[in-house]
């Protein structure tokens, strides 16, 4: 066995030896279905992580709209649509090879966050879409996700990023653009000034 706090740690045995047990709340905070003040979170919501895996490897992508945007079907069904995005559809690719997801939900202001653990399918009925649609534009699909278990993530991570704090916000101008940032990554080939100009003008009209 390892000795914990000797390098790296190759076994469980170690790792528990390093850490200790997880303090009594942190156990019991965590159920198989939605209490009441889980879904309230949920319904405050609007922006999510979520995360896939494939055999592509792992994914985690961000998920927003208006507060709600989640729909709770019944203490253990969540109903999200998939808004509009690039089609790389990285996330929906890993989901049809492993249906496993987690979900780490945010709420402006709240330093707690809320995760849920399950498995999705795929839906694409037009009428469930249909029932999605904003400015009269439905998602293409929405997934169904059977949540395994739930939990809230105490404040520690965002009060020590000072998420929510103005003061801690970095003006866009300090860092690259979209349009920099891809012509670096593409050598080039995609991005630049004529992006940022086109784009600017394009997200507002795309986002549903």
């Amino acid at each position: 066995m390892n000795q914990p706090g000797r390098g790296p740690i190759t076994d469980l045995a170690a790792l528990e030896a390093l850490y200790g047990e997880a303090a009594a709340p942190s156990i019991a905070k965590e159920v198989a279905a939605l209490t009441p003040g889980y879904r309230a979170l949920i319904e405050a919501s609007p922006f999510f992580v979520l995360a896939t895996s494939g055999p592509g490897g792992l994914d985690a992508s961000p998920r927003g709209d208006g507060p709600g945007f989640v729909r709770v079907a019944d203490d253990r069904t969540l109903l999200v649509p998939d808004r509009r995005g690039n089609n790389r559809i990285d996330s929906l690719r890993n989901i049809l090879a492993d249906p496993r997801v987690g979900l780490l939900f945010l709420v402006p202001g709240l330093n707690e966050t809320l995760r849920v653990n399950g498995h999705a399918v795929i839906d694409a009925d037009p009428a469930l879409c249909e029932s999605f649609a904003v400015d009269g534009k439905a998602p293409k699909s929405v997934l169904v996700v059977t949540i395994e278990t739930v939990f809230f993530q105490c404040a520690r991570a965002l009060l020590r990023s000072r998420l929510w704090d103005p003061a801690a916000q970095v003006p866009r101008a300090n860092l690259p653009s979209v349009g920099a940032l891809l012509a670096e990554a593409s050598a080039g080939r995609e991005g630049g000034d004529a992006y940022d100009r086109a784009l600017a003008e394009r997200i507002p009209k795309t986002l549903y």
